[in-house]
């Protein structure tokens, strides 16, 4: 698929990557995971498809096939990304599907640039609505020190770094919950990333307060996750989106890590398409 040139301020432009299913279909705009890629929707991709959805699918900047410019890599920049990729491609009645990360695009995108063409939003495993713990914040399950270790373990040694944290990403009360191939591939993904990008990115999904952005969502929302979530935990993140957006609805999957799309990809999809055929 032809890349995708998005722009936001006096930024330089930078080309984004898209995989766009095409067809005639209602489009569901799928945003990854830190530090993956588009790819990592594979398990989502198919069966959207099947369902008649045109699916797409990109690259945030700095990962996977995108440009890697020396920055950009704040909330309000990634939204403008977003808002490029609808523009050009000419998609309305979207739903935006954010997993992790992805969830933060969801939420500023909708407090920066309104809800004209968005049908519906969805929350998978999100990092809103304020991760960091704070005085104000008190609820926020990534405290100031786990912060600061996750940014020196990337910094120390990426190799090291990724296969301790898609560990992590895949296991639920301790047991891997995918294959080792699954997870090697999810490695793989995060070495596309750029170390300015993951970095950057990093700060921005632990330190981003979405509090205020939540509230501009008016729109039909799902909100998923999975109970046993050690990197995004639910009780900090997941509930509280829900209850922060009033009619969303809620959707918590039993033994699921973080990385549940891949590994309950089944429930993950089967709520995915409820929600959609709404």
């Amino acid at each position: 698929m032809p890349d995708v040139t998005a722009s936001s301020g006096l930024l330089s432009s930078v080309k984004v990557h898209v995989e766009d299913s095409g067809g005639s279909g209602r489009p569901v705009v799928l945003i990854h995971g830190w530090p993956l890629s588009g790819e990592s929707w594979s398990e989502q991709v198919g069966p959207l498809s099947a369902a008649g959805y045109r699916v797409v699918a990109y690259d945030r900047r700095g990962f996977g096939r995108s440009d890697k410019p020396s920055k950009g890599y704040d909330y309000d920049t990634l939204a403008d990304d977003l808002d490029s990729v609808l523009k050009e491609l000419e998609l309305t009645d979207v739903t935006l599907v954010g997993f992790s990360m992805g969830g933060g695009e969801v939420a500023r995108y909708v407090a920066r640039h309104g809800e004209d063409r968005v049908h519906s939003v969805v929350f998978a495993a999100a990092v809103p609505p304020y991760l960091l713990k704070t005085d104000d914040n008190p609820d926020g399950p990534l405290t100031e020190e786990a912060a600061n270790e996750m940014t020196e373990g990337l910094k120390a040694d990426r190799t090291t770094f990724f296969d301790g944290f898609t560990k992590d990403f895949f296991s639920a009360n301790g047991e891997l919950k995918v294959t080792e191939e699954q997870r090697q591939d999810a490695i793989a993904l995060s070495h596309q990333s750029d170390q300015t990008a993951a970095l950057g990115c990093m700060e921005a999904f632990g330190t981003t307060d979405f509090r205020d952005d939540l509230t501009k969502v008016t729109v039909p929302t799902l909100v998923i996750h999975g109970d046993s979530d050690g990197t995004v935990p639910f009780e900090g993140s997941g509930r509280r989106t829900h209850e922060a957006i009033a009619g969303s609805e809620l959707v918590v999957v039993d033994d699921a890590p973080h990385g549940f799309n891949v590994s309950h990809s089944a429930e993950f999809n089967r709520a995915l398409l409820a929600f959609l055929e709404r």
